[in-house]
């Protein structure tokens, strides 16, 4: 896409983003039930297979999954901000993380940007943060990276 005569790429975790604020906002609507698409056998099938079945466990990963539609509500704005590319509340906003804990798994550095979910009540950014890979993987920490859970779409 060209945008005032300079080519503009996605960032690689920019489509996962975007349908993962797509869904959060269906399904806020009630439009990702399965009576929305069809009834019994039919309705599971018609689904695509992360919204049909959600793991409690992440293959990849090995960390427990949270569906994007049980975040906090602050959540939401900065997933839609990451699928935008920005802007973002904090300047610390798609900084490179780390992972010096070693909970996510393994990449080379740079693989991983961090993004701050608001807390409300906070004098500061709070504990809350979204982490999203390259590949368009996203987790979610409540604990400022003492433990971390896959959001799944």
């Amino acid at each position: 896409m060209t945008i005032r005569g300079r080519a503009r790429t996605a960032r690689p975790g920019s489509v996962f983003a975007f349908l993962l604020v797509i869904s959060l906002l269906l399904a806020a609507a009630g439009a990702c039930s399965p009576v929305a698409v069809g009834t019994g056998a039919t309705a599971a099938a018609s689904l695509p297979a992360a919204a049909a079945a959600r793991p409690t466990t992440d293959p990849t990963s090995g960390l427990a999954t949270i569906a994007a539609s049980d975040l906090p509500p602050e959540a939401a704005p900065v997933l839609a901000a990451i699928a935008s590319g920005g802007p973002f509340g904090y300047s610390q906003d798609g900084v490179v993380f780390s992972n010096r804990e070693g909970i996510l798994p393994k990449r080379s550095s740079g693989y991983y940007r961090e993004y701050t979910v608001p807390t409300p009540g906070s004098p500061d950014r709070g504990a809350r943060r979204i982490v999203t890979g390259v590949a368009g993987e996203a987790y979610y920490t409540a604990d400022h990276y003492a433990s971390f859970r896959r959001v799944w779409p």
